[in-house]
């Protein structure tokens, strides 16, 4: 192996240089020693779990759908990283940052199921799907479908292309409580017509935690001619999944939500078929058209993040993908259960356990979620987000959960809801 490779295959784990190898072995040294999980059979795995995290103990955190904390052992990864590339500088920016990024992007295509050909780092799901919006070869009069309960964000970006090329964009709403999948596929299907091009399906609700039947959706919208895009900004590592399974054309995450990466990291995936015809936010005429890099140029960034990819990847791998899944659906189902037949509370979540995970919504009769929201925090130090969307008839609490959520903590949550009444 010659110095150049060779210090490539440092610079992945953080070990940028020769010289870094001593101070890089303590601190992951005492990282590993400080932060090994429990055996899974330990009656209090989750407390230790909890232990792993550096925790606000002045209020109680139930808004984990925006950013995830992360535990500490990644923190240290990460911070690592943030110096060593300041101390190489320009160095490592010209020499090792998109191979590194290449290795982080192949790990995460590894880990939803795909071809390293077809996926890149973004910064957010946003990023990710916008780009797919605004990429399609879109003439005036063609059509896209999505659902009043979708993310705003892309909402405002079809609105942005109608604005543009004369899109027309039609909105669906999606059953809150269905009997059946067939429910949702039929709601979708009744808004495509030959003029429909693409279709846009959250893999988890953002506001209410409902997770869509995607592959019966993708089925049925591919047999119109319809391709389709997902918004999985709450699934990756949060739910059991492979992107091939789903067979959408298009998928977008945010990896610093339920994979713990830090802040400013996501994924885009593309089936290959579709690089060629898309144009990129930022133009590349260095690679080819069926290079997906060529939708990846957006300059120079902060790359620590993507070097701490590994290290979540690694800590989830740990925890256990059925396991975190199972723990997350249990939180939810812990307090959800036992509100759900109070009077004057509203659960925006799925009845079915098997349509939703660790994301729930909740309103009460006499609060709007403005109020409800405030009532939480101020009485019971509850933090959460307020949810006030008419045209999704939604209107209440998103709850989150996370790994190092109690359920004392949700406990608490329970008594503060039955509380709630005039």
């Amino acid at each position: 192996m010659d110095k150049r490779t060779f210090l490539k295959n440092l610079s992945i784990l953080g070990l940028s240089s020769m010289s870094a190898i001593p101070a890089m072995g303590r601190v992951l040294g005492s990282a590993g020693s400080a932060h090994t999980l429990p055996e899974q059979g330990d009656k209090d795995y989750w407390k230790k779990v909890r232990n792993g995290y550096r925790l606000n103990s002045e209020f109680i955190n139930l808004e984990n759908g925006y950013y995830c904390v992360m535990p500490d052992e990644i923190l240290e990864q990460y911070q690592m990283h943030i110096r060593e590339v300041n101390r190489l500088g320009a160095y490592y920016m010209r020499n090792f940052q998109f191979d590194n990024k290449d290795t982080a992007a192949g790990q995460i295509a590894e880990l939803t199921g795909c071809s390293p050909e077809e996926v890149v780092l973004t910064r957010n799901t946003t990023e990710s799907l916008d780009l797919v919006i605004s990429g399609q070869k879109w003439q005036a009069g063609d059509e896209a479908v999505m659902a009043y309960q979708d993310y705003g964000a892309m909402l405002d970006m079809f609105k942005q292309v109608g604005e543009r090329y004369g899109v027309v964009s039609k909105y669906v709403l999606v059953p809150p409580d269905p009997l059946s999948d067939d429910e949702i596929v039929a709601a979708y299907e009744r808004a495509i017509t030959p003029k429909t091009k693409l279709l846009m399906v959250c893999h988890m609700i953002n506001i209410t935690g409902h997770i869509m039947p995607v592959r019966k959706i993708c089925d049925m919208a591919h047999r119109r001619g319809v391709k389709v895009m997902v918004d999985g900004a709450h699934a990756l590592a949060h739910i059991q999944f492979s992107i091939p399974d789903l067979d959408c054309d298009f998928y977008g995450s945010s990896l610093h939500k339920w994979l713990s990466v830090p802040l400013g990291a996501g994924m885009l995936y593309v089936k290959k078929e579709h690089i060629p015809d898309m144009w990129p936010i930022f133009a590349d005429y260095s690679k080819k058209p069926e290079d997906i890099h060529r939708l990846n140029h957006t300059g120079t960034h902060p790359v620590a993040t993507d070097l701490t990819v590994s290290a979540a990847i690694a800590y989830y791998k740990k925890i256990g993908a059925e396991n975190k899944e199972e723990r997350l659906r249990y939180l939810q189902r812990y307090w959800t259960d036992k509100v759900r037949d109070l009077d004057h509370v509203t659960v925006n979540t799925p009845t079915d356990p098997k349509r939703s995970c660790g994301i729930a919504n909740v309103g009460v009769s006499i609060y709007t979620p403005a109020e409800l929201a405030e009532y939480l925090m101020k009485q019971y130090k509850i933090y959460t987000v307020a949810i006030d969307n008419p045209k999704a008839r939604v209107r209440g609490c998103r709850i989150v959960p996370n790994l190092f959520t109690t359920t004392d903590e949700l406990d608490i949550l329970v008594e503060a809801l039955n509380n709630a009444k005039a």
